[in-house]
């Protein structure tokens, strides 16, 4: 039994072990965007339990970058952006292990048991969420802040060794 659970949590370890990575959505989490308008799209990231604020937050812009780019435009403006976590938790199987002893004397029986209990820790298990609302322009705006899309671009998928395909 015990070798079974151990199994299992190494399996799981394996399998959540790392920050999501860039990726579209996925099990593990990952990128999705919406179009709005003709140049106005939605844009979210969902990390994993071991995914920080700041990834996520990163991953939502790169990909506000790439889709800049991709539909032929040099700049956008985050018009709306919402950032939050999913929170959930998890409590861990409870054990219980009785050992005892006994021993005889004439007509009487004298014995002892112990019993100790292990697991039932819960555990709070935070998942980062960013989206953004994007306006691209063909120029940079004057008169309001905007992303450069190809520098973002570059400057995020070198800050996290992101190599184009």
């Amino acid at each position: 039994m015990k070798i079974k659970l151990v199994a299992v949590l190494l399996t799981l370890i394996s399998l959540t072990g790392c920050a999501t990575s860039y990726q579209g959505i996925a099990y593990t989490g990952g990128y999705s965007e919406t179009r709005l308008d003709e140049n106005v799209f939605r844009v979210s990231f969902k990390g994993n339990a071991y995914t920080s604020r700041e990834r996520a937050a990163d991953f939502a812009l790169l990909r506000s970058a790439e889709l800049t780019l991709e539909n032929g435009y040099t700049h956008f403006v985050i018009i709306d952006a919402e950032d939050y976590s999913k929170v959930s938790t998890y409590t861990t199987p409870t054990t219980s292990n009785t050992t005892a002893s006994a021993y005889g004397s004439g007509n009487y029986i004298y014995g002892s048991a112990t019993t100790t209990t292990t697991g039932g820790e819960t555990h709070n298990i935070s998942k980062p969420r960013r989206s953004n609302v994007i306006m691209l322009f063909k120029h940079k705006p004057q008169g309001t802040f905007s992303y450069n899309a190809d520098f973002l671009k570059r400057e995020l998928r070198s800050k996290y060794g992101i190599v184009d395909e």
